[in-house]
């Protein structure tokens, strides 16, 4: 079973549900006491298959359901929708109702094995799972919604082998149902208690989708965006920039959202995006949280990473989408530093190299011309000395008393 449409990215990538089965599913439960302590019992829910047909998982079944004797037997069983008037050959349970309609179906459950099968059969509600996919509730888990509106005829089945069983149900939608998709699904479990007094259980069913007529009025939200800039080491090379974000269906329908993401620096410049951005299938009410790395991002300082998500309702087999019921595209933002350290402390080395050689030769040239005003200073000092020194010898000899003539 499965409910969903494709995120991120990014991450793992989680395929859209739309795809559908053409033959039914086989599924092997492979019943064997886990290696758990005595007092323990797995509790988790029934995984959605992402391709529309069977479930299978773990969980709980109710205290009424018989667990099987024999916990080292390999079991094969396989469980589709039976062939009625909804439709043969279905990969699925699809169905559009008013407020208070109620319809009657089947699944058939078939053994593959050579011993006689008793399983229990059960409706419980869908939701989805942090990775996008279907899932269904524990057995213990009480259902509100559609798994509370479909009651088989029974809680166990017995099958002898090779054979098969049609199991009956009836959907019956309250009179008061808020109009919108439903999802849920049809379950056969089998339970096995090992010696050890560990349970086990073995999940396998078909979904159910219920589209309750009315006003369809589909909604996205777009919220808790963020934007991460990782450099490199080069600082001629481009880094990555992780986007971050979460999309909401805040409407009344499924919605396969479409989403894109473009992270560019101040005015535009070094646009990149990622046009594709993969998120998955989202029923009413549930939300999805999906991270997209984009490659090729210039550090320009300042990035701005812009989100837009938009989607389709996702039309039930068999029907033509409302061209009036459309998924309004929204956007959101985030911006984050993005400074291309390595280059800037290269060009800080350059600047401080080209400040100290300009002071340098300053300081050279100081020195020098401190040196040639010393020298200047000295020969005019030499210069003044020598002329005095004339003038004093000069002024003796004119002093001096003349000599005797003859």
């Amino acid at each position: 079973m499965t409910h969903r449409r494709t995120r991120p990215a990014a991450a793992p990538r989680v395929p859209r549900v739309l795809g559908a089965l053409s033959a039914p599913l086989l599924a092997v439960a492979l019943v064997a006491a886990p290696a758990l302590p005595a007092s323990s019992v797995p509790a988790a829910p029934a995984a959605v298959e992402e391709a529309a047909g069977p479930v299978v998982g773990t969980g709980p079944l109710p205290a009424d359901v018989a667990p099987a004797p024999e916990p080292e037997q390999t079991v094969q069983w396989g469980v589709r929708p039976g062939d009625t008037a909804h439709g043969i050959d279905r990969p699925n349970f699809a169905y559009s109702l008013p407020p208070g309609g109620s319809l009657t179906d089947s699944i058939l459950v078939s053994n593959h094995g050579d011993a006689p099968l008793t399983l229990g059969v059960y409706a419980a509600d869908g939701y989805l799972t942090d990775d996008g996919t279907l899932d269904l509730l524990p057995a213990g888990e009480e259902s509100t919604a559609l798994g509370s509106w479909i009651a088989l005829d029974g809680a166990e089945v017995e099958i002898a082998p090779q054979e098969q069983a049609e199991v009956p149900f009836t959907l019956a939608v309250p009179d008061d149902a808020t109009p919108g998709d439903y999802a849920a699904g049809v379950v056969s479990s089998l339970v096995v208690v090992a010696d050890d007094g560990v349970t086990t259980d073995r999940r396998l069913g078909s979904r159910v989708h219920l589209r309750v007529q009315g006003d369809l009025a589909p909604a996205l939200a777009v919220d808790d965006v963020h934007l991460a800039y990782d450099g490199t080491l080069n600082p001629f090379a481009p880094g990555s920039a992780t986007v971050t974000f979460t999309v909401t269906n805040e409407g009344n329908t499924r919605v396969a959202p479409s989403a894109a993401v473009r992270v560019a620096g101040p005015f535009g410049l070094g646009a990149t995006a990622a046009t594709d951005v993969e998120v998955p299938e989202l029923l009413p009410g549930s939300s999805i949280e999906r991270t997209v790395e984009i490659d090729r991002v210039w550090p320009l300082v300042r990035e701005t990473a812009t989100l837009t998500v938009g989607g389709e309702v996702v039309p039930l087999p068999g029907t033509v989408p409302d061209p009036e019921v459309v998924v309004r595209g929204v956007t959101a933002s985030a911006v984050a530093w993005a400074v291309p350290w390595v280059a800037s402390g290269l060009l800080a080395l350059v600047v401080l190299l080209v400040v100290w050689r300009v002071r340098a030769r300053r300081r050279a040239r100081a020195a020098q011309q401190r040196a040639v005003d010393a020298a200047v200073a000295a020969a005019l000092a030499e210069r003044a000395v020598v002329p005095a020194s004339a003038e004093g010898r000069a002024s003796t000899d004119l002093g001096s008393p003349s000599a005797p003539r003859d």
